[in-house]
């Protein structure tokens, strides 16, 4: 059983927020610390990081009006990162979390149910979510001409409430809750989205999925924060995989987009 959401979703619009706000931090610092945290719906968007970069309002404003919208107000609060954290990774890269981790190889429903999803959504661009079990296929796609996808999709059900418009006009999102959709089995503590390299809710959840994907088994690890070494190898290595992951599918805005099940 698997969920997915698409890029339009609200809870996705505050994902790809976030993100947007770390890849200002990044191209302003090689490796910034941040954690940001986007709650977005019904006209309004409040964005509130903690960074080490002096983020500049305007961009964020931008950014935000460029994924949601320009009838958006945004509210951006900025707060330098806590002194005493900050301290934990003076000496080099170690976890900015506590957590547990887990990665598992994702299946072939999986990948049918996100092929769905994106077909589905390079047609319409509108918010909408894909659910597959072993005995159903719910489609529920806003603004959607309904009787093109019921013919598309003879065996599904769409829309099972019948049409409606979605979107952050009448709903909200929230940064991060929509894991299951980025992450499938793998979903365990912490969040992917709004956070730098150096946090392992970040890094190490990367880390483990690539790991199980590459190793077809399901993987498990954990760390405590100021770690310098998870899974037997250097915090910093795993942060340099997770980099060039990141930097594999464009940056923190277009990794949230569809998170790690792509």
């Amino acid at each position: 059983m698997f969920e997915k959401v698409n890029p339009t979703h609200p809870d996705k619009v505050a994902d790809r927020i976030a993100g947007a706000v770390v890849d200002i931090a990044y191209e302003m610092e090689d490796n910034p610390k941040i954690a940001v945290e986007v709650l977005i719906g019904h006209g309004v968007c409040y964005v509130i990081a903690e960074s080490s970069a002096d983020i500049d309002a305007v961009k964020v404003c931008k950014a935000a009006h460029k994924i949601a919208g320009n009838k958006i107000a945004v509210n951006f609060r900025c707060v330098k990162q806590d002194i005493k954290l900050a301290k934990n990774q003076a000496d080099g890269f170690r976890c900015g979390d506590n957590g547990i981790f887990k990665g598992v190889p994702v299946n072939e429903e999986q990948k049918a149910l996100v092929k769905i999803t994106k077909d589905v959504y390079n047609t319409y661009r509108s918010d909408g979510k894909c659910i597959l079990d072993q005995a159903r296929l719910i489609i529920c796609q806003s603004n959607a001409d309904t009787e093109k996808l019921r013919k598309k999709y003879p065996y599904a059900e769409i829309n099972p409430i019948g049409d409606w418009k979605g979107g952050t006009d009448v709903d909200t999102g929230a940064t991060n809750r929509k894991l299951g959709s980025d992450m499938a089995d793998s979903v365990t503590g912490g969040g992917l989205h709004g956070k730098d390299l150096s946090k392992a809710d970040v890094s190490v959840n990367i880390y483990a999925f690539l790991k199980a994907q590459e190793t077809h088994k399901s993987v498990e690890m954990c760390c405590a924060i100021g770690d310098d070494t998870v899974d037997g190898r250097p915090y910093s290595e795993i942060v340099e995989i997770a980099r060039k992951y990141i930097c594999s599918v464009g940056g923190f805005e277009k990794f949230a987009e569809w998170g790690l099940v792509r």
